[in-house]
């Protein structure tokens, strides 16, 4: 048995397709299933048993020695959200009582950190773990990931394997449910399809030009993987960057969209909003050496081939992986 929380989830549903692919069907999905829209996302997914997330622990405590791997991908990943009760519950203490499970049941474990972590980047986007107590998250979700890396790093007792993933922009098929949330990429295929045209964040910083804003996009093909890379070599355990390691500008995302949609590019620019213009990150790129360093050599999707699958096969027809 594999576990994937966050099973019903963007990220959670693409891994599980990718789990099925290697014939791996005995998935136990665990997530809150109460959202209808997300449930679309496991459709024709070979799954062996759905748990609450809530009766989660109870149920590994029957069953944990049929367990070979946990993938803990499920968190509240809303960067809007000040509720500090949620995402304590949820991203620090959910996750130190699966770590402390995989611990006592010798269970190997893949989490979902985030980039978010990072901040403005003062320090840089290298995944050195001796740094992340020094990192400084711009929103309560960055605190609250960044927190639970510096517990994990702090544990004496380990799982045997361990590996989190700090996830950049991820884009990809399976992300309908999310709202604003969701990548600027899909936002851009619903503002293009549905006006003719894209808005922009103006840039508010002399360094960067209108829409040369950059970050670091990375497919969700690439991101799952990478994962299952993890868990089939289940060695050289810490925290790894997860990103395509090159960034690129949003005029870049923007304009490859609207070629992915035959369309010419009709692009404006609107002022950021004040209550986020002070915390509005100009660049990001994550450092991928430290990952390819323990082996993983498949190359990433560039953001033209990422954006192009990902429109023609996917967003266009409101298409399901």
């Amino acid at each position: 048995m594999i576990i994937v929380t966050g099973a019903a989830g963007f990220i959670g549903s693409n891994l599980i397709q990718r789990l099925n692919e290697d014939k791996f069907n005995f998935i136990i999905a665990v997530d809150d299933f109460s959202n209808v829209e997300k449930q679309k996302n496991l459709e024709d997914k070979n799954i062996q048993e759905y748990v609450d997330r809530e009766h989660f622990f109870e149920w590994l405590d029957q069953n944990y020695h049929e367990v070979e791997f946990i993938f803990h991908i499920g968190a509240r990943t809303d960067t809007t959200e000040f509720n500090y009760e949620i995402l304590d519950h949820l991203n620090v203490n959910y996750s130190k009582q699966i770590w402390r499970k995989c611990v006592a049941y010798q269970i190997p474990l893949v989490y979902a950190s985030s980039a978010a972590t990072y901040g403005l980047g003062e320090l840089g986007y290298e995944d050195n773990e001796s740094l992340i107590p020094e990192l400084k998250p711009l929103n309560p979700y960055g605190e609250s990931k960044n927190q639970f890396d510096i517990w994990a790093l702090q544990q004496e007792e380990k799982p045997f394997f361990w590996a989190g993933l700090k996830f950049f922009n991820v884009y990809g098929p399976n992300e309908y449910h999310k709202g604003r949330m969701a990548s600027v990429i899909m936002h851009a295929h619903r503002q293009i399809k549905s006006t003719g045209g894209m808005k922009l964040f103006r840039s508010h910083n002399p360094d960067f030009k209108d829409g040369e804003q950059m970050r670091d996009f990375v497919y969700v093909r690439d991101v799952v993987e990478v994962c299952m890379f993890l868990m089939y070599s289940r060695k050289d355990s810490g925290i790894y960057n997860l990103g395509s390691g090159k960034a690129r500008t949003f005029l870049d995302l923007v304009t490859s969209t609207f070629k992915a949609m035959n369309l010419e590019p009709n692009i404006d620019f609107i002022d950021t909003p004040l209550d986020i213009r002070d915390k509005y990150q100009y660049f990001t790129e994550a450092s991928m050496s430290k990952l390819r360093s323990i082996g993983y050599d498949k190359p990433f999707h560039t953001l033209e081939e990422g954006v192009t699958e990902y429109v023609t096969k996917y967003l266009n027809d409101t298409k399901y992986v």
